[in-house]
């Protein structure tokens, strides 16, 4: 049998398949390209390091790699010097041989289907599934025990993409590099890129050797040192292969080099890394988290508009009055934790008749006489004192102004003033037979039906009740390597994973046009399983400082900018420059206000309106665009210098949206190259003498730290 080969979209998958040993692999490569692969060599035969060497042995130059990577407890580890590094590439994932393979077709999803087998009665059932429309697949593996007795796995991975660069001969010296995003708190999004060299991962001189280069995150905050994306560049061919997983526990990535081939792969953080195993009863399966895979005969930026463009369907999923992304106001760097019924009116009074739809009642509101917001969390029993009237006075207040009213839970953890805390940590995640405590936080056990009937009452049925039609839902601390499991610490964090996801399941079933934010200490939940269950998200805890137009920008990289919620912290005593500035960095997202909203003077909020009211133009693009970034920055983000501009072109290609900022040591004049044709500059925020001259936007710099946001159209 041939290997197969599919074209979907405008790319080519093929299946390279050895018909001796029917093992089986992923290969994909653009296909206006496919009369630029090159044959590869077989051997190393005619190295001199080689021939030199006695006997006849074939030194092969790259091997087949497995589809599937698995590991089985009981078959041995991966050679090569590799164990400790990686679990991939094991005999047990050599052992699984092609068995068959189909099309199914469902609607406007393409699933092609690879079925292996093992000899052992272990199967894994392989889906790559295209949408009409998408530039990216989701991949998945599902591993069933077919066999009369148990089987417990060590790994198994998402998806694994062999055969980088199909366009040289050998082991492509110099040309590939690698492409990660790291990310801490208030700093996320930091794009990392250095070549298979600098990271150590040459081929060995006879292959003998075995490299990864492995990383990701253990833990309940999935973006946390790292996002789970990655990409291999052939920068001869401008090829760029990647991969982002959605996956809000436990994950890994890995680049693997033993032959000339570069093979990636990704999904749950195995036994080595995220201590992880499952034991599989006799008919039993399981199925990895989705990964979404793409290439492109392009740079890193198309090859993320692919990737982040499969996330629209979920976007477009969400309630409708999210669609034309409306403006949030959030009262946390307003009230700092401590909201009551007359700051919030007061709030609400002056947002009355301006563009902001969302006025949401963050942390503090169940405080009591003997705790704080941070660690008094868990009960949720609303404060008498600063709610006297009640959460449902309060949201019907809100409404009476136009405006609707958003609450504020971090509802799987509990604080350690909470009742909850102390009478019910039996209910909480355990590890060796003690509850799982972070920074005065314990997390709910979401496989536990006492903890799910809780948070029912305490969470959904509020929500419901006051009239709530926003939920901000944070998680401010990470549950570690896992709790407490038959099978391992990893299994039980990967069920707590699915608990999070069934319980999110349940909010919109019973609050189907509940408008729902993902937060996590800002941004240590940005991955696309979270997104896809979410109409938002908050996109850093950088509320005030000036790195924010840094890490918006970035982001764009990550997910839809009408996902990325942004926010502009005003202070009566903000200069122009810092309003504006402030102002211009929410035009790169999704506008979020807090601050001193009710002490700003009638021109200060004169120019917040302004900026309003300009966003609310300008939401098409925002909503569906392309965005490329041009800069000249230092590699300080906390004291950046030089500028950044982020120009955003509308689908039609009609009009566009550029948003600009000076940092420390900007020059007086920033130019911005414009696609092809004539534009012309419909409006700007500020004010200004910007000009289109040469297919250039050039715009004048007020100073140090300034913004600025023009709005244009092509005309011709």
């Amino acid at each position: 049998m041939s290997s197969p080969v599919f074209e979907l979209a405008d790319i080519t998958i093929r299946y390279p398949l050895d018909p001796t040993t029917g093992r089986v692999g992923l290969q994909i490569f653009p296909t206006e390209l496919s009369d630029r692969l090159v044959e590869r060599r077989a051997t190393l035969r005619g190295e001199v390091f080689i021939d030199v060497l006695p006997g006849d042995d074939a030194w092969p130059a790259s091997v087949i790699d497995p589809l599937a990577q698995v590991k089985i407890l009981g078959d041995p580890y991966t050679p090569g010097f590799a164990t400790g590094h990686t679990m991939r590439s094991s005999p047990s994932a050599e052992g699984f041989r092609f068995d068959r393979q189909e099309v199914l077709h469902e609607g406007a999803r393409t699933t092609i289907l690879t079925v292996l087998q093992d000899g052992r009665d272990h199967r894994i059932e392989h889906r790559l599934a295209w949408h009409d429309q998408d530039r990216a697949f989701e991949v998945s593996a599902e591993f069933f025990n077919d066999s009369d007795r148990p089987v417990t796995l060590e790994m198994l991975a998402s998806f694994s993409l062999g055969g980088i660069t199909p366009f040289a001969h050998d082991d492509a010296p110099g040309r590939l590099h690698v492409h990660r995003f790291r990310t801490g708190w208030a700093a996320e999004g930091r794009l990392e890129t250095r070549t298979l060299e600098q990271l150590h991962l040459e081929r060995s001189w006879s292959g003998a050797g075995a490299f990864s280069e492995r990383f990701g995150q253990v833990g309940t905050m999935p973006v946390r040192k790292w996002f789970p994306f990655m990409a291999v560049e052939d920068m001869a061919a401008g090829v760029i292969w990647g991969a982002q997983l959605a996956w809000a526990g436990s994950w890994q990535m890995e680049v693997f080099r033993q032959h000339d081939d570069v093979c990636i792969s990704g999904g749950l953080a195995d036994r080595e890394f995220g201590h992880w195993m499952k034991a599989l009863a006799p008919g039993e399966s399981i199925v990895t988290p989705t990964a979404m895979l793409s290439c492109v005969h392009g740079s890193l930026d198309d090859l993320c508009d692919r990737l982040t463009a499969v996330q629209d369907r979920a976007v477009e999923a969400q309630p409708e009055v999210e669609q034309d992304l409306p403006i949030i106001f959030n009262e946390w760097c307003t009230t700092w934790g401590d909201p009551s019924y007359d700051k919030v009116l007061a709030i609400a009074d002056r947002l009355a008749g301006s563009e902001v739809r969302y006025l949401v009642i963050d942390a503090g509101w169940y405080k009591t006489e003997a705790s704080d917001w941070s660690s008094g969390h868990g009960d949720w029993v609303p404060s008498a004192k600063l709610f006297p009237q009640g959460l449902a006075a309060m949201a019907a207040a809100i409404r009476e102004r136009g405006i609707i009213p958003g609450l504020w839970y971090e509802m799987e953890t509990v604080g350690s003033q909470s009742v909850a805390f102390r009478d019910m940590a039996e209910h909480m995640l355990q590890r060796d037979g003690h509850p799982v405590t972070v920074r005065e936080r314990r997390f709910w056990n979401l496989n536990d039906p006492v903890a799910e009937d809780f948070l029912t009452k305490r969470v959904i049925d509020l929500l419901d009740e006051c009239g709530f039609g926003y939920l901000k839902v944070d998680y401010n601390e990470t549950a570690g390597l896992g709790s407490d499991d038959p099978d391992s610490l990893g299994e039980g964090l990967r069920k707590q994973t699915m608990g999070t996801y069934r319980f999110f399941e349940k909010i919109r079933e019973r609050l189907p046009e509940i408008v729902i934010e993902n937060c996590s200490s800002g941004g240590h939940r940005l991955e696309p399983s979270m997104l896809a269950r979410t109409a938002m998200s908050s996109f850093s805890d950088a509320h005030e400082t000036v790195e924010i137009p840094i890490i918006a920008a970035n982001l764009h990289h990550l997910l839809l900018p009408r996902q990325n919620q942004i926010w502009a912290v005003l202070h009566a005593a903000d200069t122009d420059r810092r309003l504006v500035y402030s102002l211009a960095a929410t035009f790169l997202g999704r506008m979020c206000l807090s601050g001193e909203i009710a002490e700003l003077s009638d021109a200060q909020w004169q120019t917040a309106l302004t900026a309003q009211r300009l966003y609310r133009k300008v939401v098409p693009i925002i909503k569906d665009g392309v965005s490329r970034r041009f800069a000249c920055l230092g590699e300080s983000w906390r004291r950046p210098r030089g500028w950044q501009a982020l120009r955003r072109v509308s689908a039609d290609g009609k009009s566009a949206l550029v948003v600009v900022h000076a940092f420390e040591g900007a020059p007086a004049e920033i130019r911005v190259p414009m696609p092809e044709g004539g534009w012309r500059i419909v409006e700007e925020f500020p004010r200004s003498e910007s000009r289109v001259t040469d297919g250039t936007l050039a715009c004048p710099i007020e100073g140090d730290f300034s913004g600025r946001v023009v709005l244009l159209e092509r005309v011709s």
